[in-house]
């Protein structure tokens, strides 16, 4: 969700509730479009992280620090020049816009008082930090907007501060009922799209949700909406506005299969199948929440190279092994060859010379088959011709099955090599993903990997079942190995997907009997980290270790066992708790 109006009503709320008769002690610019502002309340100091960036708008409160240039930019020197040591008076939102108005009073050159504006709007890519004076006149921005880039509303020092046009949008905090009726279902659009475009602050997210609440179809037309349901539908916006207005809100992040979805100041009822996290402040969420999505961003940019190799490799083994079937399907008729060569020699005397087609019945079927020959030659070397070409496709299929089920393991391998690079969290997990495919041939070694000290840093997941029991994860292949043969004893636990490439997960039994529910855990955590993650049921093999077998020259990871037992689970590893 970008920053909506709603979110930006709790941050000033939060900020408000924290910085009152604050004063700004530091200013530093440590982004071209990023300031990192530490205010002064009482005895107690807030670090405030307020970025313009055009992907990633964002304020809020943090405890990390970050390193700021030696030389100040600009625009930082100029706010420390007039409001630093400031007092800060108010901090406003207009309306429900997406804008953070602080306004704060500072002393100038001469001793007298004067009063300045740091304007916050995070308006996605029309996002800004601007500086005004008490008069609304721009003093600086943090970017510079010409009428070459805009000819609506230029940002530069001189010209005056006005709030952009808004497209005629109401200011939801001020709705009547009937204003409500005579906007929303008016409207010959989308019922959610008639909502989030008539108010100011109202993200499509929240329009979505109100509709979901109410169990309307938001791609309805708003103008065929019935009286009721056009009742429920001013019902909930009422409710939700009251609540913002006594500043109500209930941050909250909704994460699926670990990844943050999406986040609200307000519960949202349309993320039924996610996990929702609460949190005290709106900035705790926020920091968390980013955090968690750049994560994951960062990863899957680091990890492209590599997800290229694999996708390559996935595609080629693929072709060879829908290639390789099709040749298969070709030697299915070797037997047949055979038939007509015995029947050539058991009946070849009869056979009158120059005969085109010779009939006669199949003794094995009993069926009636016709035989064209080589009039060229003998009944006898027409049955030797046809032996030969069985012995041929005979070969053929026998390398072919061979060969075929090499492929497969290739295909299997590199699937497991791709939730390997879904499961990874970290620049060693990738390192030793990157090691393992230098092992096995897909990446070729260079004369810097020979120097290279064997420094994996790489862990696998660590989990504590319910029971108490120590539950382990494996994040690529070689730690599969390491988890299974090295770490796991004979008479520990092993689970993993029956049918999909996935992580070895071993529970540390200490020679005690596993509770069901440890059981339960241990198989959700296979079906999660396997490539069956998106399914609604995974079957999860499990057995003792003692009797999980390497084979010899096999990719990494690669076990055979017998007499194992089998449950079919979601994967979902909700309340199950993760050691880091």
């Amino acid at each position: 969700m970008a920053f909506d109006g709603i979110t930006v009503s709790a941050l000033v709320s939060e900020f408000n509730s924290r910085l009152a008769e604050g004063r700004i002690y530091k200013i530093a610019q440590t982004e071209s479009d990023e300031l990192m502002i530490t205010y002064k309340a009482g005895k107690t100091q807030h670090k405030m992280l307020i970025s313009a960036n055009a992907s990633l708008p964002l304020a809020y409160f943090t405890e990390n620090n970050k390193q700021a240039p030696l030389t100040a930019p600009n625009f930082c020197m100029l706010l420390r020049k007039h409001i630093n040591s400031g007092r800060i008076l108010s901090i406003t939102q207009p309306g429900l816009e997406r804008i953070i108005d602080f306004e704060i009073q500072h002393l100038d050159e001469l001793g007298d008082v004067k009063v300045k504006h740091l304007i916050v709007e995070l308006m996605g890519k029309h996002s800004n930090i601007i500086f005004t004076d008490d008069n609304n006149t721009i003093i600086d921005s943090i970017k510079h907007v010409t009428s070459v880039m805009s000819s609506v509303r230029q940002v530069l020092p001189g010209k005056p501060y006005f709030i952009p046009e808004t497209m005629d949008k109401a200011n939801p905090l001020e709705i009547t009922r009937e204003d409500f009726f005579n906007i929303v279902f008016s409207k010959p659009m989308a019922l959610s799209k008639a909502i989030y475009t008539s108010f100011t602050g109202i993200s499509p997210t929240i329009a979505e949700s109100l509709c979901f609440e109410n169990k309307l179809d938001s791609s309805m037309p708003a103008n065929t909406i019935v009286h009721g349901d056009q009742n429920l539908i001013w019902m909930s916006f009422y409710s939700m506005i009251n609540k913002i207005k006594k500043q109500e809100f209930s941050p909250v992040i909704y994460e699926k299969d670990g990844k943050p979805e999406e986040f609200s100041a307000i519960p949202l009822s349309t993320y039924p199948d996610c996990v929702a996290t609460n949190y005290e402040s709106i900035s705790e969420l926020l920091e968390t929440y980013y955090a968690k999505k750049n994560l994951y961003t960062r990863m899957r940019q680091k990890s492209v190279d590599l997800r290229k190799i694999v996708t390559n490799a996935l595609e080629r083994e693929n072709k060879k092994y829908n290639l390789q079937l099709h040749q298969l399907k070709d030697t299915e008729k070797k037997d047949k060859y055979k038939v007509y060569g015995e029947l050539l020699t058991t009946y070849g005397y009869s056979i009158t010379p120059g005969t085109k087609v010779f009939e006669t019945t199949d003794f094995y079927t009993g069926k009636p088959v016709k035989i064209t020959l080589d009039t060229t030659m003998s009944p006898i070397d027409n049955a030797k011709k046809f032996f030969e070409k069985y012995t041929k496709l005979k070969r053929t299929y026998e390398a072919l099955s061979e060969i075929i089920k090499e492929t497969k393991a290739s295909i299997t391998y590199l699937e497991s090599i791709d939730v390997s690079l879904d499961i990874a969290d970290s620049e060693e997990d990738l390192k030793a993903i990157s090691k393992e495919l230098r092992q096995t041939g897909y990446i070729k070694h260079s004369s810097k990997d020979k120097n290279k000290k064997d420094r994996d840093k790489s862990k696998p997941l660590h989990f504590i079942s319910s029971d108490g029991f120590d539950m382990y994860v494996g994040k690529n292949n070689i730690q599969n190995e390491e988890l299974t043969f090295k770490i796991a004893t004979g008479n520990d636990w092993w689970f993993h997907s029956k049918t999909f490439p996935g992580s070895h997960v071993i529970v540390k039994c200490n020679n005690k009997e596993l509770p069901d529910n440890t059981f339960e855990e241990a198989a959700r955590l296979a079906a999660f980290y396997s490539k069956g993650s998106n399914q609604d049921k995974v079957e999860i093999d499990y057995i003792q270790k003692k009797h999980i077998k390497k084979v010899a020259g096999a990719m990494p990871g690669f076990v055979i066992y017998h007499t194992n037992f089998s449950m079919t689970i979601a994967p979902d590893i909700s309340g199950i708790k993760e050691v880091k």
